[in-house]
């Protein structure tokens, strides 16, 4: 059988990436993004460009979104030329790798299949650009069975690990504790360092040291030696995009009633971060606050 014709919103640092894996896996792929020179980095590797979201689902069997914010999404899904506008046939399935408001998650899910008979999947993902060239990202998955079957091969070709979770929103669930583990975990790591650096420790001998402890893990092996080097261009990711994560993942608590006061210090930090001007930059700069340079 032919591949799935698919269709991709989002050309951002993450899509980018993820675009050029699903082109190398033999997908043909439909694009569009907000700011059209960001196609240059995938028209090239033989995407398609399309002119609105509604072009981009008419020529699509599945459809990807990796877009800022739950805003985002329902204006690309609901808006003006948006997905739900457009003459697809019903029977489609659209799986959003943003990170997003499972709330309203749910609520679109139900909206779009009203409208417009396709099915959704919410498949945020962690793991960084680099996982997603080499088809290695965490994929969170919820929605129906049949949708996250339709979604299978795709999710397949951009992950190593890739869990059906639950219901529609219930991926959106799990990628609000991953912000919750990791936003707090790079604070973590650059308060370590700066110590590290201020006692006048060999950091650079740390990783392997801590190796096979219970301070081990990707933070410390990948994120760690990264502050150290203050290796932060370009960047994987983005400090004001782990804050808006951090916001989320602190009303989602309130909304059940859990006080986490880790995440709200990690939050205050990362606003600081974001407040100084480096909202553009790495999320792991966020070790500026602390030691600005490293020793010489």
């Amino acid at each position: 059988m032919s591949a799935p014709r698919l269709g991709f919103i989002g050309i951002g640092i993450m899509g980018e990436a993820m675009v050029l894996r699903l082109l190398e896996s033999g997908f043909p792929v439909t694009a569009w993004n907000r700011e059209p020179e960001r196609l240059e980095a995938v028209l090239p590797q033989g995407a398609v460009a399309a002119e609105s979201p509604a072009a981009v689902a008419a020529a699509s069997d599945i459809l990807l979104l990796c877009v800022l914010h739950t805003d985002a999404v329902r204006e690309v899904v609901f808006g003006p030329g948006g997905i739900a506008t457009a003459r697809a046939p019903a029977g489609g399935v659209l799986i959003d790798h943003s990170t997003i408001e499972p709330a309203a998650t749910r609520g679109m899910a139900e909206r779009l299949a009203r409208e417009a008979g396709w099915g959704w999947v919410d498949a945020p993902v962690s793991g960084g650009p680099q996982a997603a060239r080499e088809g290695r990202l965490t994929i969170m998955a919820g929605g129906a069975e049949t949708d996250v079957a339709r979604a299978a091969p795709v999710l397949a070709a951009l992950g190593a690990r890739v869990t059906h979770l639950g219901p529609s929103g219930a991926g959106q669930t799990a990628k609000v504790l991953n912000q919750a583990i990791v936003g707090a975990g790079y604070v973590a790591m650059a308060e370590a360092l700066a110590l590290a650096e201020a006692a006048g420790l060999d950091a650079d001998a740390l990783p392997a040291a801590l190796a096979g402890g219970h301070a081990d893990g990707s933070m410390l092996q990948r994120i760690f030696p990264q502050m150290r080097q203050r290796a932060f261009e370009p960047p994987a990711g983005r400090a004001r995009q782990m804050l808006k994560d951090l916001d989320a993942v602190l009303a989602f608590a309130r909304e059940h009633g859990v006080a986490l006061p880790l995440v709200e210090a990690a939050t205050a930090r990362f606003a600081e971060h974001v407040a100084r001007g480096e909202g553009m930059s790495d999320t792991a700069s966020v070790i500026r606050l602390y030691r600005p340079d490293p020793p010489g």
